[in-house]
């Protein structure tokens, strides 16, 4: 067998999954092989998600990036069974000492109580409302919110505090939500984003292997318009000779669900995710492969990914433009946005706390 960097036993069954190695971190000391000594038959099981609690020391995390719309996020979960193989968040894993790979979709970390944490955060004189952003890393509503309920939890602290939301999914247990999401948005405190990336069930299938089905995405976007949540369909990512050609169906498709505005972003392979990317590309698209990284080196300045702010959202060069041009004269002729309203601030107050005298009036 050749060495692949992997910590997976010979024979071990990865259908449904969307890396096809495990190679490791880019901070790991070592390299692990599995190799055929012949003492050890190949392990013909599937392989399994594992998933381990996390005790939260803080809920929000801050940025400064001038490319993003938002400065404070929440991240309920770390990996994302979803198993999306151009996730660009998969490199955040090797800061777990876990590969951007296969553990990226399999060994998950939960992360229940982040709740209370959130309440604490919130109540010191000091903190500064803004839109809390959730979603931006690995998806909220992956299938391990079933389980642990991490999302609902932060929703209902947000909820209580009457604090501005930002959601970006493609999960479908967000309908579990729609009570609170109905009245944060009754509100004017929630918009949410609903990431789709093309019409076809089969390429979805093996390109995001345990996310809903593309029908099943609008089938959301339709069910939360219809409660009265500002709905955005996120084309994202637009990966160049492979899904490019379906930006104006994908926005015809989400505009009739009910979707009121809607964003793009190109393919983006940081670190770790071009070979994870590439690999999938020979498996899955060999007659594409060569056109699509060509395509992709042009709108990336020659490269794989190009990490300068202000370009690596949208890509530089002939094919970048074109690529723009079509999705402004597509939203135009749809009568969609490209940005909902702005979420109010003004009602943010912090709810009495336990042992917090109250007013009589």
């Amino acid at each position: 067998m050749d060495d692949l960097k992997t910590t997976l036993p010979l024979g071990l069954q990865t259908r449904g999954r969307g890396a096809l190695e495990n190679a490791m971190g880019r901070f790991e000391g070592q390299t692990r092989s599995a190799i055929a000594d012949g003492w050890h038959p190949p392990d013909p099981k599937m392989l399994r998600t594992q998933t381990r609690r996390e005790v939260a020391r803080s809920a929000i995390s801050y940025n400064r990036s001038p490319d993003l719309p938002f400065d404070r996020a929440i991240n309920p979960y770390r990996g994302c069974e979803h198993g999306c193989i151009y996730c660009y968040a998969r490199p955040s894993h090797a800061y777990l000492n876990l590969s951007p790979g296969l553990d990226f979709e399999t060994r998950l970390i939960a992360r229940p109580g982040l709740g209370a944490v959130l309440d604490r955060e919130l109540r010191p004189k000091s903190y500064r409302v803004a839109v809390m952003a959730l979603g931006t890393n690995t998806d909220p509503y992956q299938p391990i919110e079933a389980q642990f309920g991490v999302m609902r939890e932060i929703l209902c602290v947000l909820q209580a505090f009457r604090h501005p939301v930002a959601i970006t999914t493609k999960g479908s247990l967000i309908e579990a939500d729609l009570d609170i999401l109905a009245d944060l948005a009754a509100q004017g405190l929630l918009r949410v984003g609903i990431s789709v990336t093309t019409l076809d069930p089969d390429l979805s299938r093996r390109m995001e292997p345990r996310a809903p089905a593309p029908a099943r995405r609008l089938q959301i976007i339709e069910r939360l318009a219809r409660a009265g949540i500002p709905v955005r369909a996120m084309i994202a990512p637009v990966i160049p000779g492979l899904t490019d050609h379906e930006i104006e169906p994908l926005l015809a498709a989400a505009q009739s669900a009910g979707a009121t505005a809607a964003s793009y972003i190109p393919l983006r392979l940081p670190r770790e995710v071009s070979p994870l990317f590439q690999d999938w590309l020979a498996q899955h698209a060999p007659d594409r492969a060569a056109k699509v990284m060509s395509r992709l080196r042009h709108m990336q300045g020659g490269q794989d990914y190009d990490p300068s702010f202000g370009t690596r959202m949208r890509g530089q060069g002939a094919w970048a433009d074109l690529l723009a041009q079509r999705f402004r004269i597509t939203i135009a002729r749809l009568g969609l946005a490209v940005k909902l309203p702005p979420l109010r601030c003004d009602l943010f107050a912090p709810p009495p706390g336990t042992g917090d005298q109250l007013t009589l009036f």
